[in-house]
């Protein structure tokens, strides 16, 4: 993570974002995502299943996570996707910035969509496992219920801003656990 955050870093000193879209609002939306991510990977915590679910894995996986700096469901999605690669030393963890792998994003639309964040997660052949993102189910039943309703878009991040500090990552967590439960 830490290269992802130094990347991150290093762009806003030069007033840029990921991607090509280095706009003031895309810019503003990193810098809130950096304190997002931060406030996550500091104070967030993995549910007690994750972590003996997570150290029972057996054989080597990867988990590729596509992401954007300015995407506010990655924020707080990506840091708990981290500490639950870290708790077993067979799942090597890595992240792709979306735009940049566009021909790896488009195997895994959502709705037609590029939504990320999206986790991948392969066997040591590289074979798919399971494919996550790019928010918990239940967040992601509000949003298109937001959306529906023709809500303005300002409105509805701050109405995914309060699902998801209300949900800590379990929601996350708990969803993935029973994904890895399927194949394992």
């Amino acid at each position: 993570m830490e290269n992802y955050t130094n990347l991150i870093n290093t762009l806003l000193s030069e007033d840029k974002t990921t991607g090509d879209n280095h706009s003031e609002a895309m810019i503003h939306y990193t810098k809130m995502n950096v304190k997002r991510l931060n406030r996550w990977m500091s104070k967030g915590v993995l549910i007690p299943e994750a972590v003996s679910i997570l150290k029972e894995i057996k054989e080597p996986q990867q988990w590729i996570v596509l992401t954007e700096a300015w995407c506010g469901d990655a924020a707080h999605a990506l840091g708990f996707l981290w500490k639950m690669a870290n708790q077993n030393e067979l799942i090597k963890f890595e992240w792709k910035l979306r735009d940049e792998n566009l021909e790896l994003m488009d195997q895994y639309l959502t709705n037609g969509g590029r939504s990320i964040p999206k986790l991948i997660v392969r066997d040591k052949e590289g074979n798919d496992l399971f494919d996550w993102g790019p928010r918990p189910s239940q967040i992601q039943a509000a949003y298109l219920r937001m959306r529906e309703n023709q809500m303005p878009y300002s409105e509805i991040s701050v109405e995914l801003q309060k699902l998801y500090n209300a949900d800590k990552g379990v929601s996350t967590q708990k969803e993935i656990l029973a994904l890895i439960e399927n194949v394992t």
